[in-house]
């Protein structure tokens, strides 16, 4: 008995429905395959007949003259153009017999002043030629002078460590102005006398008290049974290709010949038109205007000198020296003391160990017991555990009806007045009750 059973009604009886889907079993065919199909056995042929050609019917020209004449001949009435009048008046030109004075107003009306000339203010630079080859100076020459490379003065202080007359004392501002502070004693929880249950402990699940397992029939295989199909004749190595198919002569295509070469009768004219059309003329060469220059013969010997050898000479460079700072610290010469600055300045003090205010890791101990006490131990009540009635082989109350393909048993109750019970929600107790196990 489950709530579901108490509140839900059971439907009838209602088998399984049925599977439609074909069974899988192999369905050898031992006939030979035909090489007919849907659309050789179906198909009809038609006769076809063709498409008939269409005569062109006769040019017959219509009998008559023809009449040239248009709507704009026949509508249009001409009339009579006259010549347009210009509105333009006629020129009219005026003839005098007086001479004619060519002189224009500017050279009548301007008279030239006079002024003098403006003096220069451009310094005299008379031209002297030098009397040394190449003896004149360049601008360059003139304005640059040299200048010593000199090095910059650095503003960089200089990297001299301080030090310190008075001894360190290792006073830190944590030191002075920390105040210790008296913790308070911690919480501890009293413990839970521990109570134990007074029901005998069952090791005894669900499964093993509801379970009861049944003999069944081991399902059956649907697969085919492996057949081996297996032939004693002998293959002849006929196909259905080699039956359908047959060979059939083919002709062989045409060669096509080529038309022998007859060469032309007679000789061959190779005169052109322009071989035979033009007339040749006599050119004379072109006469240059330009005058033809006298060659200048100089038999004096070849001077290898040039301006470049003369006049410029090749310095003594020497390369200009790195610049360096001199160093403030002399290289020593004597023998390594193995002693250092710090060696050499370090002063010992005694120091003080800082007090550390962390509390001591001490284990925390209580005299009284622990209370192991939950809620889970003061509120439970133990129920008592319904046996469901599927575990019995006959239910107590209930009346075996019948089993079904599945194998499950139905039973219904055995309650005389069944039909008069009715429940809250007006649903009634069903008679039968499926009981799977």
């Amino acid at each position: 008995m489950t709530e579901y059973v108490d509140k839900y009604p059971q439907y009838a009886n209602i088998p399984p429905p049925q599977s439609l889907k074909p069974k899988h079993e192999f369905q050898k065919h031992g006939g030979k395959m035909e090489g007919i199909t849907t659309f050789r056995s179906d198909y009809l042929p038609y006769d076809v007949a063709h498409r008939p050609v269409r005569l062109q019917e006769e040019y017959k020209p219509a009998a008559g003259e023809m009449d040239l004449g248009t709507t704009y001949r026949r509508d249009y009435n001409v009339h009579k153009i006259q010549p347009v009048t210009l509105v333009r008046p006629l020129e009219r030109k005026l003839t005098k017999g007086g001479k004619l004075n060519t002189i224009p107003t500017y050279q009548a009306d301007y008279r030239a002043w006079e002024i003098q000339r403006r003096e220069p203010h451009k310094a005299d630079s008379t031209y002297h030629p030098p009397t040394e080859k190449f003896g004149n100076s360049t601008t360059f020459q003139d304005d640059f002078f040299p200048k010593e490379l000199a090095p910059r003065k650095s503003f960089k202080p200089i990297a001299m460590t301080k030090l310190s007359d008075q001894p360190f004392n290792g006073v830190t501002s944590h030191r002075n102005d920390y105040v210790a502070h008296l913790l308070e004693p911690k919480w501890v929880r009293s413990k839970e006398e521990y109570r134990p249950s007074s029901q005998p402990f069952e090791d005894i699940t669900t499964h093993r008290c509801d379970f009861r397992g049944l003999l069944g029939e081991l399902p059956k295989s649907f697969k085919p049974e492996y057949t081996k199909a297996e032939s004693k004749a002998h293959f002849n190595g006929v196909t259905e290709f080699r039956e359908s198919f047959q060979p059939w002569a083919l002709s062989l295509p045409e060669v096509h010949k080529a038309k022998e070469y007859i060469p032309p009768a007679g000789n061959m004219d190779l005169n052109t038109t322009s071989q035979r059309d033009y007339v040749e003329h006599e050119v004379h060469p072109v006469v240059l205007v330009k005058p033809l220059e006298a060659s200048r013969k100089n038999n004096a010997p070849f001077q290898g000198n040039t301006t470049m050898k003369d006049d410029f000479q090749a310095w003594d460079m020497i390369k200009q020296e790195m610049i360096k700072r001199s160093q403030e610290m002399p290289k020593p010469s004597g023998k390594f003391d193995d002693m250092t600055t710090f060696r050499a300045h370090y002063v010992p003090h005694s120091v003080v160990p800082a007090q550390s205010c962390k509390p001591l890791n001490v284990p925390l101990s209580c005299a009284a017991p622990f209370e192991a006490g939950t809620m889970y131990r003061t509120e439970y009540t133990p129920k008592m555990q319904a046996i469901c009635p599927a575990t019995y082989p006959s239910p107590p109350g209930y009346v075996f009806v019948s089993t079904d393909s599945r194998g499950h048993k139905f039973f219904r109750k055995a309650t005389p007045d069944a039909n008069k019970i009715a429940l809250a929600n007006g649903s009634h107790v069903p008679k039968e009750v499926e009981v799977v196990s």
